[in-house]
């Protein structure tokens, strides 16, 4: 079976690199000329996987429609904000029998939509090929690198998500099946934005205690929103839930970690974002989930103070004191 992966990110590049190891044919859809002629010259990505050689089966275009006709499966990891251009760009190319799937963790900032209703609305006139989203722990390098991960394949179409289960699970990557698409979706999204506080109370050096709390409370925040919005709670204590935050919360290697690291430290969001190549969701889903819980009364006091950090200039330390603050309650 062929396989597209449309974003020369990490994220995709890792994705694409890992297909490839376990003998799948792979189309890699790089959009940045230089990072595309690396890859064709070297085989590496080295602006965002340095390291790691793509294999033989792994074949590298800037041709979007080529990209996209390849694959039986086509794996789209680009950062939120652009999915809904790429999704129009490759609407009229997609049939029927292909299976679409959503690496994107984040939310459309316009219309506030999760990435598998930005395919639903987009699709819609075209060929309408299955949908699914895949998430759960894992940061690039280490999918790439080989280490055993976990995770979770979602689709109201459980034919699509069997199949994309079987054939990216190996030795290496274990893919369990839900249907719950909300669930995973809010829970891959938001557990950014918990990421963001972890990093900020790290970089305090508050220690093991303030990222237990930070992790717990946050769940709670995570899982009554998406509750709101349709999920099944037994999403939230599995790996796109509990599991995709602790990794977040607790790995160098997570992007809105460092984020919330290097605002602890004092430095402005500005500062940090124009020194990252890579996106940080969390900074965009931020927004999305203050205006998401408004709307739907869903108390989230942890992302609304970050959203004040981020955007509003409250100083890190005043808004953690201000989370321990709150009137007292029960759990």
């Amino acid at each position: 079976m062929n396989t597209s992966v449309l974003g020369g990110g990490s994220w995709g590049s890792a994705f694409a690199r890992y297909l490839g190891t376990i003998g799948l044919p792979v189309t890699l859809w790089i959009r940045e000329p230089e990072i595309l002629s690396e890859a064709l010259e070297t085989r590496e990505n080295k602006a965002f996987l340095p390291g790691f050689r793509f294999p033989e089966t792994v074949a590298f275009t800037d041709d979007l429609r080529a990209a996209a006709t390849a694959g039986d499966v086509v794996f789209i990891a680009v950062p939120s904000q652009f999915c809904r251009g790429v999704y129009a760009r490759i609407a009229p190319l997609l049939r029927r029998d292909q299976v679409v799937v959503s690496l994107t963790k984040g939310f459309d900032k316009t219309t506030l939509m999760r990435m598998s209703q930005v395919m639903e609305e987009v699709f819609r006139s075209s060929a309408r090929p299955r949908l699914a989203v895949l998430s759960g722990p894992s940061f690039a390098k280490e999918v790439a690198a080989g280490h055993p991960t976990a995770l979770v394949i979602a689709s109201r179409d459980g034919s699509a998500a069997r199949e994309v289960q079987h054939l990216i699970s190996s030795v290496s990557l274990r893919a369990y099946t839900s249907t719950d698409v909300t669930g995973v979706e809010v829970a891959g999204a938001l557990k950014n934005v918990v990421a963001i506080a972890a990093g900020i109370a790290d970089s305090m050096k508050f220690g093991l205690n303030t990222r237990a709390a930070l992790i717990s409370r946050g769940l709670a925040e995570i899982t009554n929103l998406g509750l709101a919005l349709g999920a099944r709670r037994e999403t939230f204590s599995g790996l796109a839930g509990i599991g995709d935050l602790v990794l977040t919360c607790t790995g160098e290697l997570s992007r809105n970690h460092r984020v919330g690291h290097e605002l602890g430290r004092g430095r402005s969001l500005r500062e940090i974002l124009a020194g990252m190549r890579m996106v940080a969701e969390g900074v965009h889903t931020t927004v999305a989930a203050r205006r998401i819980s408004r709307a739907l009364g869903v108390e989230m006091p942890i992302s609304e103070e970050i959203y004040q950090v981020l955007y509003r200039g409250k100083a890190p330390k005043k808004a953690l004191d201000e989370l321990m603050c709150r009137t007292l309650k029960a759990e």
